[in-house]
């Protein structure tokens, strides 16, 4: 049964920092990506990385701030936030692919169940 369980989420003040986890079970993907759907918004692209090789692409509004990382041992993909904003509250969501066709929600089959981010003022 392949499978993608998130962990890591919760409260946390402005300018601190949590780390998202991933982890895959019953298949390995080529492209794991992180979206983010705050209350009233449309589901969003913050991070991606490719399995093999490791590249790496982030949303502007997150460069510099969040790091994507992958364990190859345990197949699982981290979600680094640091300076986290008011704005980065959102329900955070690992989706997977076995062929990259973009960043997209619609590009991906495979969906974990999400986690909250909550970052207080």
């Amino acid at each position: 049964q392949v499978q993608l369980v998130e962990s890591g989420g919760g409260l946390v003040q402005a300018g601190g920092s949590l780390r998202l986890s991933c982890a895959a079970s019953g298949r390995t993907f080529s492209v794991y990506t992180w979206f983010r759907q705050a209350p009233g918004k449309e589901r969003e692209f913050v991070a991606a990385i490719h399995w093999s090789g490791g590249s790496t692409y982030y949303a502007d509004s997150v460069k510099g701030r969040f790091t994507i990382s992958r364990e190859i041992a345990k197949n699982t993909v981290y979600l680094q936030m640091n300076s986290l904003k008011s704005e980065d509250t959102a329900v955070y969501s690992c989706a997977a692919t076995t062929a990259l066709r973009g960043y997209r929600p619609m590009d991906y089959d495979y969906w974990g169940q999400g986690t909250q981010v909550t970052v207080s003022s």
